[in-house]
This record gives structure tokens, C-alpha cells and sequence, in this order.
């Protein structure tokens, strides 16, 4: 019984994750998301998207990284991608965030999910390069089927956007950011990013 106990009070804690607000909003939904929905569509996401990936990799592997990957900023909050500064700090604050989550797991359990979340941190694997495009990716589509939102409200110009989410996505899923290329050249054409080319 104790045992299970122990992964009831996990379960628990993570529910904490619900209460992490992020920068972009649902689509058609007048507030923002949460990170725990973030985790479960990008979760998802990854799923679907898999067959497009030009390389072999572990999808159960995956989409276990991208549900502890946010699990510390139960503790940090959410970073807005843009932000230059402090990350190290953060990345070390979330690190602390996740093993003291975890904690109260089997050392077997609560090691493989350390060691995810920080085989998803250096992004150097196959499933880290993959999954990180898929984190990276989602917000930007959400804020280029919202109007923008996230970038418009902080102003975050359309070069930015580009040079910030443009290497993770490219190189763990080429077919997906030729895909958002695409869309996010439009937007531009298109008048979209507005405070971006007086």
C-alpha cells in the first residue's frame, strides 16, 4: 500500500502543473493555457507527427520526455521562449523543481524521469532533437492560428520569432518547419506582424 500511496501523492503533486499559466492562449478561448495542457497536446502532437520525422527514433521515449519536461516549472513558472536572461539559473531551478517532484517515485521511476528531462534539456539525442521541435513548435502555431496573440501583446518581431524556434524545428523535424515557413512568411506578407514593419 505504501507504494502506491507514494504514486497517488505524485500524481497529486502534478496537478500543480494545471496551475502554471503560459503566454499563449487556446484557441477561441479568452484566457491562457496551462502548461499541463500544453504537455498533454504536444504529447499528442508528437504521436501524430511522427511518421514525418527523416529519422528512426523511440516515439514511447519521446512522448515520456515531453510529459516531464514542463513538470518543473511547478515550482519556476513558465519562461516565455524569448527571454535571454537567466537561464541557466532557471534550467537549474526546474532541475531542483523535478527531482523534488519525483521524489516520492521508486529511485528506478524517479531516475529514468530525471535523466528524460535532462536528455530533453542538452536536445542531443534523436527523441530530444524531435521532441524539442515539437515543444517548439506548438506555441508558434497556436500564436499563428490566434492572431499572433502572444507575439503581438510582447511584440516580438517576426526575425525573432524565426532565428528562436527556426533551429530546433528544423533539425528534429524538417518537414514540419518547411510546413511553418511557409505559414509564418504569410503572416508576414500578409500584414500580421504590423508593429513589426513600420
Amino acid at each position: 500500500m505504501r507504494q502506491v500511496d507514494d504514486v497517488v501523492h505524485f500524481a497529486l503533486a502534478i496537478e500543480d502543473l494545471k496551475k502554471v499559466t503560459r503566454k499563449t492562449r487556446p484557441l477561441g478561448l479568452d484566457r491562457q493555457e496551462n502548461s499541463a495542457e500544453h504537455s498533454w497536446q504536444i504529447a499528442l502532437f508528437a504521436y501524430a507527427l511522427a511518421p514525418h520525422a527523416d529519422f528512426a527514433f523511440d516515439l514511447d521515449r519521446v512522448i515520456r520526455m515531453l510529459l516531464i519536461h514542463d513538470v518543473g516549472e511547478i515550482e519556476t513558472g513558465d519562461t516565455m521562449v524569448f527571454v535571454e536572461e537567466g537561464w541557466e539559473e532557471r534550467k537549474a531551478n526546474e532541475l531542483a523543481g523535478v527531482e523534488r517532484i519525483v521524489s516520492t517515485l521508486s529511485t528506478e521511476q524517479s531516475g529514468e524521469l530525471v535523466e528524460l528531462w535532462k536528455e530533453f534539456e542538452t536536445g542531443t539525442t534523436p527523441e530530444a532533437r524531435f521532441a524539442n521541435a515539437v515543444d517548439r513548435a506548438m506555441p508558434a502555431l497556436l500564436n499563428l492560428n490566434n492572431n499572433l496573440q502572444s507575439w503581438r501583446e510582447h511584440r516580438i518581431s517576426f526575425e525573432r520569432v524565426v532565428n528562436r524556434i527556426r533551429p530546433q524545428i528544423e533539425e528534429g523535424c524538417p518537414a514540419l518547419w518547411s510546413y511553418m515557413e511557409e505559414r509564418l512568411n504569410e503572416a508576414y506578407r500578409n500584414g500580421l506582424f504590423d508593429w513589426d514593419q513600420a
